[in-house]
């Protein structure tokens, strides 16, 4: 059996306007952009939402610039203006519709192989290095301390009896 503080109190409010005949109708959310059939100015597609290409972000006075002493035709400057934004958008248009299926194939298939190779031969290998590194470090250790640590101990003690005096003569 359930304790009272479970237990919460909900008014119904049951006064309804008998005079009104329309019903309430409850709406179903709009569908996404990408499904709905006509399209939807308000919303824009995001398509770089980390801006890892904002660097590309490329405008026509960031590549071309007059300065004031020298100007051309103000026709010539308007209709460069918008051949160079015309030829920029169509070229990557034509470049990505020749090109980015292909390419994101290969991406796909690269970052699949690399998957691959981490999951099946990096990490059991680094899990084998961890296995087996304690026993090669205490080996390493004992090396150390028996050959190495010497020879450097009576290298230091031949040393530290040198004095070197600077003197101006």
């Amino acid at each position: 059996m359930m304790s009272d503080e479970y237990l919460v109190e909900c008014n119904i409010d049951d006064e309804d306007d008998d005079d009104d005949d329309v019903k309430k109708i409850h709406l179903s959310p709009p569908p996404p952009p990408q499904f709905s059939s006509t399209p939807s100015l308000t919303q824009v597609e995001i398509r770089d939402p980390c801006g890892i290409n904002k660097h590309l972000k490329i405008e026509f006075s960031d590549v071309l610039a007059e300065p004031v002493s020298t100007h051309s035709y103000d026709r010539v400057w308007v209709y460069s203006g918008i051949t160079f934004e015309s030829m920029r958008l169509w070229g990557y248009r034509c470049l990505t519709a020749l090109c980015a299926v292909p390419l994101s194939c290969l991406c796909g298939c690269l970052f699949a192989l690399l998957a691959c190779l981490h999951i099946w031969c990096v990490m059991p290998c680094i899990q084998v290095f961890h296995t087996c590194l304690p026993c090669v470090r205490s080996l390493w250790m004992s090396v150390v301390n028996v050959f190495i640590a010497p020879f450097c101990t009576s290298v230091a003690r031949c040393c530290s009896g040198i004095y070197v005096v600077f003197s101006k003569e």
